[in-house]
């Protein structure tokens, strides 16, 4: 065997001659870029040797980076036998956990089939979903198969090798058992590929490391016991558990796991760094731990900087995904409610609307009860509702529906048969009570510019807030026959902060009283985890979901990160969503006067800025690239060097006051006194991070029209959207969105004339 590992590397030496640098380096990118994926980074000196390789553009240094890692050298002569021979990589496992190896080729052949690798010791073993297999004749006994492989070929790397005269691939291997285990492993790139005699073969001998199972407790800033999200890393950098072929309730696209109180977690022994959270309203605590026979338990509690629960602020993400994106769709369908409840709480997300959509339409439908699922634990409530995302009208923008009584559209019994036009789908909706509103607003209305607000018109290309336009110049009928606005909210924080808020400026000014929503379109625009979109509704009485989605019919909510808090808004004592006789959030005045805005903010930046979200522009400045992630958050308000944030007011679109806030943590009362002249809407924000619902103010019982260019650029965009949308619309319902886009153009002229 070492005399043909001999041969190999003296192959691959003399390949690497004429291999061309370029292509070998962005592989080896996609490699490096995969195993961060699995968990299982290159270590820091392996990344700066790496790094300093790709610099010089020299092969031999490349491949000396990465030696340590590679368990199987395999060559690929000019006549397509396949030979291999063990590699320098330490072969060590551990106990029901995978590791994750190179495969370093030379591929002589210039080959482009997948490369597989079997070894009789192997059979699947990695979850209660696939049992051991019963032995096929000539094959090892059960207890002899203690190993399970798999070579990862997901994105970012490729199913087929690239033909490239050398290249590297990743075998992620399994061990059932602990101690000295020895397999035999076989490499091919099609039936008959293998070379004669052993050299097709290589057998090693791994030292698999027994793993330990240890408790976790957690408590509450209170003492009582709760859920808590948990990333453990080894001092190798390796992630625990293993995130190669995690299924639920652990998700193979975190590196976090989430456990409840006395939820168990296997690690063999050795040292750690365990980094716990509860949400962005907890401070994140770093703990480093030695594992070793005497360790049974390890406790830990939530220490808050702030929690707006506890004055009848409580959170919510409104668009959550229990299948589809990031999800696994095969073998498991997505995973299920108790297993998003568990992220939920992990994140002290309140409110889960579990939204099901296209992929998986079929096996998800099933959980739908039109009330709150058996898996939530109040206050932690977690209630399945519907998407419009991946079938009917989803081509003019998606569509929110919570709060469903039915969740199948009229005429068939899955996704197939439902409007295209958003509008009728809207209608069905409302006639149920529903709480409505466009998904990931921002998408189809980026700006040429990042001016708040801006009157460039946007292209209505995508899925966001775009038949939104429309929509929102037309009623419907609610379940009491009486006509209400066909949408409710807006959603943001999931896509380009100025993007959304441009939109939901205009048709403020235009007179339109829609409010909005936090969401994060878990696991699709956002899979690191729920909840990075947040909506914080006031509610006086009991917290249940329908009381929760009716806050956001009425703006009883600020909307943001979780890294900041604008609480307690109020104009002249009235706050969001509170209802004087008028109507939510409608304050009535004889005459123009001055007003009392006052709002109760808190938010927490670390010390110094943190330079890969700061280079992405703030909005002290230039915003920068505000079309990268993260869209929202709280980095982006810092002012400066400092660690303070501005806190604005806004009325009609436009910041008329502004006060620092110094992110420490602490809650300051602010107040502000404004000027105004006409009937207007007045909100706060911290931009890029938190945003207050309006309230409403009508001065001497006339309409809020306050800039008729913002109502020329709605009517501009009703024209633009139906040039993009038209063919998108089934011919049995062009008509009707003929005469939707017709009436919001006169919705528009007519206020258009109010406002001149």
């Amino acid at each position: 065997m070492r005399l043909l590992l001999a041969l190999l590397l003296s192959a691959t030496a003399a390949l690497a001659d004429t291999v061309d640098f370029q292509p070998l380096a962005a592989q080896v990118r996609r490699v490096g870029e995969a195993l961060e994926v699995l968990g299982e980074p290159l270590t820091g000196p392996q990344r700066t040797a790496l790094d300093s390789a790709l610099i010089s553009g020299d092969i031999a240094k490349v491949q000396a980076a990465l030696d340590s890692r590679v368990l199987f050298e395999v060559n690929i002569n000019p006549e397509l036998r396949v030979k291999v021979a063990p590699g320098n990589a330490k072969p060590a496992l551990v106990e029901d956990g995978w590791r994750v190896f190179l495969v370093r080729i030379t591929n002589e052949a210039g080959a482009t089939a997948p490369l597989h690798a079997t070894s009789p010791q192997a059979q699947k073993l990695y979850s209660s979903n696939y049992p051991p297999s019963k032995p096929a004749p000539g094959e090892l006994p059960a207890a002899e198969r203690w190993l399970d492989l798999t070579l990862p070929d997901a994105r970012p790397l490729l199913p087929k090798l690239s033909g490239l005269g050398i290249e590297y691939r990743l075998i992620a291997l399994y061990s059932r058992d602990a101690g000295k285990r020895e397999a035999r492993f076989t490499f091919d790139v099609g039936q008959g590929t293998q070379d004669l005699g052993f050299r097709a073969q290589a057998d090693i001998l791994f030292d698999s490391a027994p793993a330990r199972e240890i408790t976790l407790r957690v408590r509450d800033e209170k003492g009582a016991p709760a859920t808590g999200c948990f990333l453990i890393r080894d001092a190798a950098e390796r992630v625990y558990p293993a995130q190669t072929k995690r299924l639920a309730p652990d998700f193979f696209f975190h590196p976090q796991i989430y456990r409840d109180d006395g939820g168990k977690i296997r690690l063999p022994d050795g040292a750690y760094s365990i980094e716990f959270t509860r949400g962005p309203e907890s401070l994140p605590e770093t703990r480093k731990v030695t594992v070793t026979a005497d360790t049974k338990e390890l406790t830990f509690q939530v220490h808050r900087w702030i929690d707006p629960a506890a004055t009848g602020w409580w959170s919510g993400d409104h668009h959550i995904h229990a299948a589809g994106c990031a999800h696994y769709t095969n073998p498991t369908e997505g995973v299920h409610a108790p297993d998003m409840a568990l992220h939920c709480r992990g994140e002290d997300l309140k409110i889960g609307a579990n939204l099901t959509w296209g992929p998986c339409f079929d096996y998800q439908k099933q959980f739908f009860t039109g009330k709150e699922d058996p898996a939530s634990r109040p206050p932690y409530l977690i209630r399945y509702d519907i998407e419009v995302s991946g079938f009917g009208s989803h081509k003019s923008g998606h569509l929110c529906l919570l709060c469903l009584h039915d969740e199948m559209y009229p005429g068939g019994t899955s996704s197939l048969h439902w409007p295209t036009l958003g509008l009728n789908t809207l209608r069905w909706a409302k006639k149920q009570g529903a709480v409505c509103g466009p998904a990931h607003s921002g998408w189809g209305l980026r700006m040429p510019d990042n001016a708040l607000p801006s009157y460039a018109v946007p292209p209505y290309d995508s899925i966001g807030a775009d038949e939104y336009i429309v929509d929102v110049a037309n009623d419907a009928e609610g379940p009491d026959g009486k006509t209400v606005p066909a949408v409710d909210f807006m959603s943001m924080v999931d896509t380009p902060a100025t993007w959304e808020l441009n939109m939901w400026y205009h048709t403020l000014n235009a007179g339109f009283r829609t409010r909005i929503s936090g969401e994060t379109d878990f696991p699709c625009i956002y899979g690191e985890r729920v909840g990075l979109g947040r909506s914080y509704v006031k509610l006086d009485g009991p917290l249940s979901y329908d009381s929760w989605c009716e806050g956001i019919r009425q703006g009883r909510s600020y909307v943001g990160d979780g890294r900041s808090h604008l609480l307690d808004f109020k104009v002249d004592g009235l706050g969001v969503g509170e209802d004087r006789g008028n109507g939510p959030s409608e304050l009535r005045l004889d005459a123009p006067r001055k007003v009392k805005v006052t709002v109760r903010a808190a938010a927490l930046l670390p010390e110094k800025p943190d330079p890969k979200i700061r280079g992405l522009g703030t909005v002290t400045g230039q915003w920068g690239n505000a079309s990268d992630k993260p869209f929202w958050h709280i980095e982006r308000s810092r002012l400066g060097e400092t660690r303070s944030v501005n806190v604005e007011i806004v009325v009609n679109g436009e910041s008329v006051a502004r006060q620092a806030l110094l992110a420490d943590g602490v809650q300051h009362e602010l107040s502000f006194e404004i000027d105004l002249a006409k009937s207007s809407w007045v909100t706060a924000r911290i931009l890029a991070s938190s945003h207050t619902n309006p309230v409403f103010v009508e001065i001497g019982g006339k309409p809020i029209r306050t800039n008729a260019c913002s109502i020329e650029w709605c009517l501009a965009g009703v024209d633009t959207c139906w040039k993009q949308k038209e063919n998108t619309y089934a011919p049995a319902e062009l008509e009707a969105a003929k005469a939707a886009y017709t009436h919001a153009r006169e919705v528009y002229r007519a206020r258009l004339a109010e406002a001149k």
